[in-house]
């Protein structure tokens, strides 16, 4: 997959099929417009391509009333997702305060035709573009009449009678900690990544040595706190693994952290890049009197772990 950083590094390309969109989670949804713009440009013998924006848009203009947007992709893990599905050009547009005031028909006319190049535009029905984002599915039709492209418009995922979206994969992650639905309507597991730091050696000292995770970015959403089983891999390697996130109340809290027991062991992680997936939910965060009922608990949770991944299918990452 080629990708380019900034318009003016893009070069228009015949017959290129698009879509364009936050994609963030790259989401059941979100892969079915991907297969289908694959679909298209076989079909007119250009590229498949995708339009996306880093930063997230509504980290940039978000609403003052409302607490800032939590992602579920970095750009880093949008990427690899993309070119894993097969994209050919992925074109990433800087979101500033600048672009988001282009109109609908600028950014169609400016960015889609003159800049990347379009011979057909594939969006979802409820897809909004341009300034406020004004433009609609409906308006990029009448566009592309006159500029000169086909517009396909795919219908959502529907799971359990709702549709598939990011808002409802924010809510089951961090509202309910719901990673294994969440995976189901991302048709993967939910990722965290960093790189492992130095903790306060606890885990260690209580026989539960633990990789604290320094997360790639502040904005990524971190599941509900509580324990989970889970797969960290490091080095090319997958190691089943507990995981908690959560400010440890039992030692009087504080900063939210994300840390994993590697069940099979791995040594010296310390600046080395992990990999976290979330499989299962196993409980709540908890608080215990002594570190004798932690370590207890501690042991029932690494058994359930054990139990829950036995039935997982070792998957395959990039």
């Amino acid at each position: 997959m080629r990708e380019y950083r900034g318009l003016e590094n893009v070069e228009p390309e015949a017959n290129c099929v698009v879509s364009v969109g936050t994609f963030d989670g790259v989401h059941m949804g979100h892969r079915l417009l991907v297969q289908r713009v694959k679909e298209l440009a076989a079909k007119h013998g250009g590229p498949a391509t995708i339009v996306t924006f880093d930063p997230h848009p509504q980290l940039v203009v978000g609403r003052s009333n409302r607490p800032p947007i939590r992602i579920l992709t970095t750009h880093e893990e949008k990427r690899d997702i993309l070119a894993s599905l097969g994209v050919e050009r992925l074109v990433v547009i800087e979101f500033t305060p600048e672009f988001a005031a282009l109109s609908a028909e600028e950014f169609v006319v400016d960015v889609l035709v003159r800049r990347v190049g379009c011979s057909a535009v594939v969006v979802g029905p409820n897809h909004g573009f341009g300034r406020g984002r004004q433009g609609t599915a409906e308006g990029l039709r009448e566009l592309g009449r006159r500029f000169g492209f086909d517009v396909e418009v795919v219908q959502p995922a529907v799971v359990g009678g709702i549709p598939v979206s990011s808002t409802r994969i924010r809510h089951l992650l961090a509202d309910e900690g719901d990673v294994r639905l969440a995976a189901r309507l991302l048709e993967r597991h939910y990722e965290v990544r960093g790189v492992v730091v130095r903790g306060d050696g606890r885990g260690r000292e209580l026989g539960f040595p633990t990789a604290n995770l320094d997360v790639d970015s502040p904005h990524k959403l971190l599941p509900k706190d509580g324990i989970y089983a889970g797969l960290a891999l490091v080095r090319g390697k997958l190691y089943r693994a507990a995981v908690s996130v959560g400010v440890r109340p039992t030692f009087g809290g504080g900063k939210r952290v994300v840390e994993a027991h590697l069940i099979d062991g791995a040594d010296d992680l310390y600046g080395t890049r992990l990999r976290l997936f979330f499989v299962e939910r196993i409980r709540d965060e908890e608080r215990f009197a002594t570190s004798e009922q932690l370590v207890r608990r501690m042991r029932q949770d690494v058994e359930e772990t054990l139990r829950i991944l036995e039935g997982v299918p070792e998957p395959s990452y990039q």
